[in-house]
């Protein structure tokens, strides 16, 4: 099994990364700021990091930078970071990180590229997660099977576009989706002008999973798109 140690601030950002790894069978650690990321890797050893670069104290460009002096560059390092310039994503790979991921960003792609980095490496990569298990968020599960819901003991049925759509809010829940990434992925096309489509049904899944229940489940992100929140 992979391990894989997350140095992450924001707890909600932490704890969803952490949630969704371990869902794919990854050993995951979490260490809230730089100084207690650097304790924890001066006692222990891990196939994969994943640093936030700004954190209070010791910045993640500045835990990268002691850790490649002190460790070499065995371990690969993927950068979480709001900044998005291209001097921000150099000094990122000159204090010696592999990846850059800007957010917000997807789960998926984040899987992918500790996939990708662990390959290259010659770690462990665990089996995809069993397809059929069904996903939760707070009191609403969703089953693959059935491509029902079920809130507080309510069936809800769905369309095949409003399955597709919870699901993949679920499994990113924690993070903003934005409109353009739920059009490729939901609708599995490439974004154009009008993208009032992913409003619409958003707004159909609303009146299923949200009517008539006090917790409001989807939230609209300003300038976005959407998310769950942890």
């Amino acid at each position: 099994m992979a391990s894989i140690l997350v140095v992450e601030d924001e707890t909600n950002i932490s704890s969803f990364i952490q949630r969704g790894l371990e869902e794919f069978g990854y050993d995951v650690q979490i260490a809230s700021d730089g100084q207690s990321g650097w304790a924890v890797l001066q006692r222990e050893k891990f196939d994969l990091l994943i640093l936030d670069i700004i954190m209070p104290g010791m910045t993640g460009l500045e835990l990268c930078s002691t850790y490649r002096k002190a460790f070499g560059y065995a371990v690969p390092v993927i950068m979480l970071t709001a900044l998005g310039t291209t001097d921000d994503i150099v000094g990122g790979l000159d204090a010696g990180a592999d990846d850059y991921l800007v957010k917000p960003f997807s789960f998926q792609e984040l899987k992918a590229r500790v996939a990708a980095l662990l390959r290259r490496r010659g770690g462990e990569v665990p089996e995809p997660a069993d397809a059929s298990k069904p996903l939760q968020y707070l009191d609403l599960s969703l089953d693959p099977a059935t491509r029902r819901a079920v809130r507080n003991n309510k069936t809800i049925d769905l369309t095949t576009r409003e399955y597709k759509l919870l699901e993949y809010l679920i499994t990113h829940q924690g993070t903003p989706v934005s409109r353009e990434d739920l059009i490729k992925q939901v609708w599995e096309k490439e974004p154009d002008r009008n993208m009032n489509i992913v409003d619409v049904y958003v707004n159909y899944l609303r009146g299923k999973i949200d009517k008539g229940f006090r917790k409001k489940m989807i939230r609209t992100v300003t300038g976005i798109g959407y998310m769950l929140e942890v």
